[in-house]
């Protein structure tokens, strides 16, 4: 039965109480502890029940319980104060860039498929939902010009919980919406306000709820619209649930979808940030519309969106980049192709690395990276492998030029510490560590931190995480049904005082969860080593179709079941933001061992520095380039291994001896305080050095100063006089095109083969003919570096090479001076680029023309 009417019943709270509903409708309140307090004091079972969700909480509790709280002075003075403290963070006025001054406008467009944001919102899956929330998160600290876009899933990403085998099983429950901290987005007559997509032929209505996140408005795009047939109301449940054909309809929903959103509640930015590739159809959308309202060809329409776009890869792995058949893009784009302007298979060709390959799928990476001047990776390392991935995208360049950067991940600190170590941070470190948190000269007052405090400090949460342990085994046991001597042994599991090590991530194999029980026998001695024993806590989840990661899953419970060390080792199920930070807190040492290269970035240990957990893992990802003996441990040395098996039996034994010879003797020598000197050293260079580099703050004031900037720069330029800029543009570039293939490197002169003296400057001359272009259409460069004894470049740089005449018929002279910095064998070639002037960045186009070493002569 159905009902004929809906309605929703909200909580009546006394006038007194008012500013609750301010405080619980602001996802500020989840990098606020003392807003988690505030809540907890009204209701701490209520509190944890509901996951933490304050809006829950207002509807939920009693009349009667609200009203002592009206009446509760204490109460209401921490409430107000903390009102008072919001107020004063949203009514501040955003500050511009010193970099961004000459720009009449800056606002940026941010999307992504998943935003982890707090425990009571499931739309997020791992990793990369984290990071979306934590980069909103800092962008509202920083006062940038942001919305976030993505979907809301009413049944949201599953829950976990284990059968008694411990094989991993799903729950879907629904959200309730009017208990989330979101509001309908209405017009001036209190409609909602809603866009339209078509899916198939059909009309498929989305509305639109806006999250605040700080200063920060996130809009969620929802089908769940009475209006829509029933398969379009079920695209926004789950988060990446269904088949091949349902993942296309949600970025469907999100990319053209969220481009309309915008415009439907008149937001014009002008930066487009898409956070992997789900959103990559909103490139094609911003074609369309340009093409549509400003009357613009495809090319010129498209020379603005690259100029305007920024996309971020996430993944090095094949499976984590969405690709769709031919037949399936057929369906679902013919029509929309024709709005377009262009063939079906130069639309094909957009998501090829080989646009002439009709077998290949369709890939919404390649989408994005062709429709993108800024593409970057998570990591510097990931960089090195992303360049490899997708290197036939622009296959005249070396691998090493392809024009992929690093904008290194970071996490939002104050999401993700503790309160009893942010406490101890606001007495030594000031006010500033929270409002400056990518300032070295802030964090190398940790140096002030006395001992005994930093490490009671770590006590604690060491403590308090054993016991959120064993409440969670505890139910977790009553759920299999076991006995009451196995649940009243629950309480005796864990030890908060010996050596704690904590595994949790999202289970995938190439992360290798089980390589610590490559050999169990030698765990099982360090678990029980009756001096010096260590404890593990494991938690995580498995994609429901991820069968083999399952297992590892099914496998880690097996062992933990062991009789002899089932005090010892632990996994937690229903893996949430709650589970991790509880982790990330208390733990001593945190455990990361992906297969080297395929871990993008693995922020997970970013977060457990502050906290003065210590990182061990493989030099893989954020780790590569952040490791250093004095503050952590890696796992081998960087090698790869052609035969895997090898890897994890070399990897693995390198896990048990450094546990073993390290890390177990440094945790328990202890002086004559009691306290273990050596290891509070390392914590605090871990803090250090580290919590200013590798936070969201430092990686927001990347964006924006890499990418936004300029993107905004380009937006402007390119949008004057009703877009005459991007027509300019798009003339520029057939120019460009038409005479490219005819430019020739006709004669290279070099000074003959003395060598130089360091600090000398090598000068070199060649002769260009470039047909009908101009000197100003192109960048000439001197490509220069040392060699290997191979003679291929080991490093490179770029001297700029200025014209200095013409010969006539289309010959042109340049020279420049390449710099001789250091001693040893060094080379260079010459390359022609198009004209940086032009172009956001020259490798959009895809051209260059390099040299031969039969045009070089002495002069």
């Amino acid at each position: 039965m159905k009902a004929i009417y809906t309605y929703n019943v909200l909580a009546t709270l006394p006038e007194r109480l008012k500013p609750l509903e301010e405080l619980a409708n602001n996802v500020w309140f989840s990098w606020h502890h003392d807003i988690g307090n505030l809540f907890r004091r009204m209701d701490a079972e209520l509190w944890e029940s509901s996951n933490h969700n304050p809006c829950y909480m207002l509807g939920a509790i009693s009349q009667g319980r609200l009203q002592e709280l009206s009446e509760n002075a204490g109460f209401l003075a921490q409430m107000d104060r903390l009102h008072e403290a919001l107020e004063t963070y949203l009514s501040i006025e955003p500050s511009p860039d010193p970099k961004a001054s000459d720009l009449d406008r800056l606002q940026v467009a941010y999307f992504s498929a998943e935003f982890g944001l707090a425990q009571c919102l499931p739309i997020y899956s791992g990793g990369l939902g984290i990071l979306a929330g934590d980069y909103l998160k800092s962008a509202s600290d920083l006062n940038y010009p942001v919305v976030g876009v993505g979907l809301f899933y009413h049944e949201g990403y599953f829950q976990q919980y284990l059968n008694a085998d411990g094989w991993q099983q799903e729950a879907y429950p629904e959200i309730d919406f009017s208990n989330m901290p979101v509001q309908l987005m209405r017009d001036g007559d209190g409609h909602p306000v809603t866009t339209e997509i078509s899916i198939r032929g059909e009309s498929v209505r989305i509305q639109i709820w806006c999250l605040m996140v700080g200063r920060v408005p996130l809009y969620l795009l929802d089908t769940n619209v009475k209006e829509n047939a029933p398969e379009h109301r079920h695209i926004t449940a789950r988060l990446y649930g269904g088949d091949w054909e349902m993942r296309l309809r949600q970025e469907i929903v999100l990319g053209i979808g969220g481009v309309r959103a915008l415009r439907a509640m008149g937001i014009e930015p002008t930066a487009y940030h898409m956070n992997e590739g789900h959103s990559a159809l909103s490139a094609l959308e911003r074609i369309r519309i340009l093409k549509e309202e400003h009357g613009l060809s495809f090319d010129a329409a498209r020379e603005f969106v690259i100029a305007t776009n920024t996309f971020t890869t996430h993944t090095p792995v094949p499976a984590g980049n969405d690709t769709f058949s031919p037949e399936l893009m057929h369906t679902h784009f013919s029509d929309y192709v024709e709005s377009l302007g262009i063939a079906f298979k130069v639309f094909l060709g957009f998501g090829r690395q080989d646009p002439a390959n009709d077998n290949e799928l369709f890939c919404m990476t390649v989408l994005a990276l062709r429709l993108s001047a800024h593409a970057t990776g998570v990591s510097r390392l990931h960089v090195v492998t992303a360049r490899d991935m997708w290197k036939r995208i622009w296959h005249k360049h070396p691998v090493e030029d392809i024009p992929i950067y690093s904008i290194t991940n970071g996490i939002h600190i104050p999401s993700w510490i503790s309160q009893e170590m942010a406490e101890l941070f606001d007495r030594y470190l000031g006010p500033n560590w929270i409002e400056d948190p990518d300032s070295k000269k802030v964090w190398k007052q940790v140096e002030r931190i006395p001992d005994s405090e930093l490490w009671r400090t770590h006590e604690r949460r060491r403590e308090r995480l054993v016991t959120f342990a064993r409440q969670k085994l505890r139910a977790q046991l009553r759920n299999w049904g076991a006995s009451a001597r196995e649940v009243d042994a629950s309480a005796d599991i864990l030890n908060p005082e010996i050596l704690t090590v904590g595994f949790a991530r999202r289970f995938a194999s190439y992360k290798r969860a089980t390589l610590i029980l490559q050999d169990e026998e030698r765990l099982v001695k360090l678990l029980t080593h009756p001096e010096r024993p260590i404890q593990i806590i494991m938690a995580g989840k498995a994609h429901p179709q991820d069968g083999p990661a399952k297992e590892l899953i099914r496998r880690i419970v097996h062992f933990a079941n062991r009789e002899e060390v089932r005090h010892r080792f632990v996994f937690i199920q229903a893996y949430n933001i709650r589970v991790a930070q509880m982790m990330l807190q208390g733990c001593d040492v945190w455990l990361n061992t992906p297969r080297r290269p395929l871990e993008a970035c693995g922020t997970s240990g970013m977060k457990a520095i502050p906290n003065g957990v210590l990182n061990f893992s493989t030099l893989d990802g954020w780790w590569d380039e952040a490791y250093d003996q004095s503050y952590g441990w890696a796992i081998g040395r960087g090698e790869t291994y052609e035969d895997q098996h090898l890897q994890d039996e070399v990897e693995s034994r390198d896990i048990y001896n450094l546990l073993e010879r390290e890390i177990v003797p440094l945790f328990y020598d202890r002086g004559s305080d009691n306290l273990p000197g050596g290891w509070l050293e390392k914590m605090r260079a871990a803090m250090g050095h580290l919590c200013p580099i590798f936070n969201s703050h430092r990686m927001a004031q990347d964006y924006t100063n890499k990418c936004y900037i300029g993107a905004s720069r380009r937006h402007n330029g390119l949008s004057r006089e009703d877009m005459q800029g991007a027509r300019d543009l798009a003339l520029w570039r057939q120019k460009i095109m038409t005479n490219w293939d005819q430019i020739r490197i006709e004669r290279v002169g070099v000074q003959d083969g003395k060598p130089l003296p360091v600090l000398g400057r090598l000068k070199i001359e060649t002769e260009i003919f470039l047909n009908e272009l101009d000197p100003e259409d192109v960048d000439v460069e001197a490509y220069f570096g040392p060699l290997s004894l191979r003679d291929e470049f080991t490093q490179r740089n770029t001297v700029q090479m200025r014209a200095t005449g013409s010969s006539g018929n289309g010959n042109y002279h340049f020279q420049g001076e390449i710099p001789c910095g250091e001693t040893g064998k060094y080379g260079f070639t010459i390359r022609v680029l198009p004209s940086s002037r032009e172009l956001e960045t020259p490798y959009t186009a895809g051209l260059v023309i390099w040299a031969d070493e039969q045009a070089i002569e002495s002069v």
